[in-house]
This record gives structure tokens, sequence and C-alpha cells, in this order.
């Protein structure tokens, strides 16, 4: 009889794609082999085998699992009755939320996707157009006349340009935390500079400055 799956048989697979996950992020998906994964994950090469066939197979887990996760946020805030700004504004805390919780998929999203096979990459990309065009949606909802002159899209790309720079410089042990800069952020696009408002003034170390010299992310 076939050998039946372990109960945590899911959780590890979940697990194994967190350290390849890191792994990519940090030396790109080409230079990792599997016997670094396995290692990461406290496995036998051959028990990795019995998770995923191969590196590709994990790398459409990573980047389809994490985009998937995007539209998921999007299609339900979209699905919400609210009002044009906070539709934007729980969008913009949400895929904040998200991507703090997975930064080292993010990367690979944005950097290891051309890597796929090309069914593989264009079904990711078609699902990274969704999230895009929901965002857009909320832009243009905010601002009636922004479709039309075909500025929703590029408001948009501006936007995501923001949140993702965010996470190459900002650090958690600073004065702010995700969440009040998942609200400036929105400050800022929807009203400019002037309508930045300052978190409360807590007692912070003068020098813990919420960024790094370096923009690796890492």
């Amino acid at each position: 009889m076939p050998r039946g799956r372990a109960v945590n048989y899911d959780a590890q697979r979940e697990a194994i794609l967190t350290h390849a996950a890191a792994l990519f992020a940090r030396s790109g998906y080409p230079a990792t082999s599997m016997n670094q994964v396995a290692e990461a994950c406290g496995l036998s090469k051959a028990t990795l085998y019995h998770y995923y066939r191969d590196k590709d197979a994990m790398l459409v887990a990573i980047a389809e699992g994490h985009v998937l996760k995007l539209r998921a946020l999007v299609d339900d805030v979209l699905a919400q009755s609210l009002p044009p700004e906070q539709r934007l504004r729980t969008l913009i805390r949400r895929i904040v939320d998200e991507y703090a919780d997975a930064q080292h998929a993010h990367r690979v999203l944005t950097e290891d996707v051309r890597f796929l096979a090309p069914d593989d990459r264009q079904r990711v990309l078609d699902t990274e157009r969704h999230v895009v065009a929901g965002f857009a949606q909320a832009v243009a909802e905010l601002r009636p006349g922004l479709a039309l002159a075909k500025l929703d899209k590029p408001l948009t790309m501006l936007l995501f340009g923001m949140v993702n720079w965010l996470f190459t410089w900002m650090r958690t042990d600073g004065p702010l935390d995700y969440d009040r800069m998942a609200a400036i952020v929105a400050d800022l696009f929807v009203g400019g500079i002037a309508a930045v408002q300052a978190p409360p003034v807590e007692a912070a170390r003068p020098d813990s400055l919420a960024i790094t010299t370096t923009v690796s992310g890492d």
C-alpha cells in the first residue's frame, strides 16, 4: 500500500517554502541549490523531494501563493461597501500588513518570476495585473476622471513604489511600526505632504531612527 501523508504534511510544505523564500531572496534563485534548502529546513535531500519535486516547484508555490494572497485581500476590500477614501486606505493598510509578514516571498515575486516556465509566469503575472487593477479602481473611485485621463494606473504604480520601497529602509526597532507607516503612506498619497499626520510622540531613543544605511531589505 502507498504510504499516506503525515499529519503535518501541509505545515511542513509551508515551512519549506518559508526557508526557500529566505534563501532565494538572499542569494537569488539560480544560486540556491536543493541541498541548501534541505539543510536550512533540517531535512535530508530525499525527504525534501517528498514535498517538492524540484526547485522550480518551490518557486511556483512561493510566487503564486504570495500573489494569490494579495489578490484575495484586494477582492475582499473591493467587495466591502466602503467610501472611496476609506477603501483605498484599507487597501494600503492591508497590503502593507501582508508584505510585512512576507517580505522574502515578495522579493521572490518581484525578482525571480522571470525564472518561471512561460505558462507559470503568465499565470502569476495575470494575477499581479488583477491586484494592480483593483488598486487602480480604488484610485479612480477616489478621483473620478483619472481613468479617463489614463492616470489611474501610473498613480497606482507610484503608490506601489512607496509601499515596496518602505521595506528596504525601515527598521522594525525604530519609533514607527508598519501600521503607522501604512497610515502615513495613505496620508501622503491621498492628500500630499500637507495631509500627513504625525503619530503620537512616544518615549523613544533619540538615535532610533527607522532608517538603515543600506537598501538591502534584509
